[in-house]
């Protein structure tokens, strides 16, 4: 069966891992959480940087057009 997980390392300073160990933080599920809502974030700005440029280039169609178009076609 395959795993559904995958390895990435990083290196970090050593005093950085000492004091890390330290304290009582399961540092994994730490920097998952941290992966997962930066990915989010970066996918939001993508998405909204996408949906900005597609509107720019609708604008020149009136939505009366657009909606003369899709009555014909019924």
């Amino acid at each position: 069966m395959k795993s559904k997980t995958t390895v990435y390392s990083i290196r970090i300073p050593v005093e950085l891992r000492k004091l890390m160990d330290s304290v009582d933080v399961n540092w994994q599920e730490e920097i998952r959480k941290t992966i997962e809502q930066r990915l989010r974030k970066e996918i939001r700005k993508k998405m909204l940087k996408e949906a900005r440029e597609l509107r720019k280039r609708t604008k020149r169609i009136s939505s009366a057009e657009l909606i003369r178009a899709d009555r014909d076609a019924r």
